[in-house]
């Protein structure tokens, strides 16, 4: 389908198919898109959870309607990370709306608010570029409330005229925040980090960090070989290596931030600590290797779920950026000490 469309929100010769036809307005020919999702979009969700393709899963900045909205219907600001323009324009189910994409380089909104691609200009030159002035009338843009870190609101007014009013953390609550004249109750603008957001994040940190993980497993699996009568392969002691990082990688992705709230201390390396010490004592009592190899065996997993714990920070509403710099500070020498000890100390356990 060849068309002319607002402000680059497709591209000619092509339609998307949650593209469902074309509302033409003042401001050039607007996408009107569907709430509902299909099953090519459950599908492309699922791939992302698991990081599959996950930074090619955006739509085109733009301007682009939801049912069919007027001069005064509502205007919606969002990402042009595919998962989050699919929640909202899944939640305006039986609403007339605008939304509008802002460039974020396929980056959801909390995070590129924090980078900056969904921030103050961007959003002042969409809204120019897409001339949105001529399609509303109401001259107020809703912006996701996790998107305030990167929006001056007094400035976006300032240089567009636009009034930006913070909607709910959740897309979810937009169709009650709608109902009830763009008010927020303290429910909609508080941030939850449940066990099933927590491990929302899981899947794409285990195939990400899982080829290191695999090749750690190899590694340490023929060097299981190594002894004081030469180099001798052996598969229970392989076998036990390569357990020994298959279990810290799963302790420190997956249980970890199943057991946040429950694990000791402030700090997400002191967290992973606590998981590292937990999986260092139950390797230790299963491990049919001498005790030197368990000690090295116990300080490898203080090294590497502490690590995986740290990471963990990028994940969740509890840090900011300085916290996260301050705990690294002290945290990765402290780690790298550990993981040096423990691959030095389980190296010489082979010749033991």
């Amino acid at each position: 389908m060849s068309v002319g469309c607002c402000c680059g929100a497709c591209r000619p010769g092509t339609a998307a198919e949650w593209v469902t036809g074309y509302l033409e307005t003042p401001a050039g020919r607007v996408p009107r898109v569907a709430s509902r999702w299909t099953w090519r979009d459950r599908l492309g969700a699922w791939a992302v959870c698991w990081g599959l393709g996950r930074m090619r899963y955006t739509v085109p900045p733009g301007l682009y309607a939801v049912g069919t909205p007027q001069p005064e219907s509502p205007l919606l600001a969002t990402a042009n990370y595919k998962l989050s323009f699919d929640h909202v324009r899944r939640a305006l189910a039986g609403f007339d709306a605008w939304v509008l994409v802002l460039d974020t380089k396929g980056i959801n909104v909390w995070c590129a608010a924090g980078k900056g691609t969904f921030g103050t200009d961007e959003l002042i030159g969409r809204l120019g570029s897409c001339q949105v002035s001529k399609a509303v009338e109401h001259k107020t843009v809703i912006v996701p409330q996790l998107g305030a870190p990167g929006v001056a609101a007094h400035e976006v007014a300032r240089r567009t005229g636009f009034r930006v009013v913070y909607g709910p953390v959740r897309a979810v609550d937009l169709p009650a925040f709608l109902r009830d004249g763009l008010r927020a109750t303290p429910a909609m603008r508080r941030v939850s980090f449940t066990l099933r957001e927590r491990l929302a994040v899981v899947p794409v940190e285990l195939v990400s960090r899982f080829p290191p993980a695999a090749g750690l497993a190899l590694l340490f699996a023929a060097l299981s070989g190594m002894g004081r009568g030469g180099y001798s392969f052996e598969s229970r002691p392989a076998l036990w290596a390569a357990a020994m990082v298959a279990a810290n990688y799963v302790a420190g992705i997956a249980a970890t931030p199943a057991l946040l709230p429950w694990l000791p201390g402030r700090s997400f390396a002191v967290k992973g600590l606590a998981m590292g010490a937990a999986l260092g004592l139950a390797m230790g009592w299963l491990s049919p290797e001498p005790w030197p190899d368990r000690v090295s065996v116990g300080l490898l997993s203080l090294a590497t779920c502490s690590f995986l714990g740290l990471v963990f920070t990028g994940s969740t509403p509890y840090t900011s950026a300085s916290g996260v710099r301050k705990e690294m500070a002290w945290a990765l020498p402290v780690q790298g000490a550990l993981a040096a000890v423990g691959v030095i100390g389980w190296i010489a356990a082979q010749f033991v």
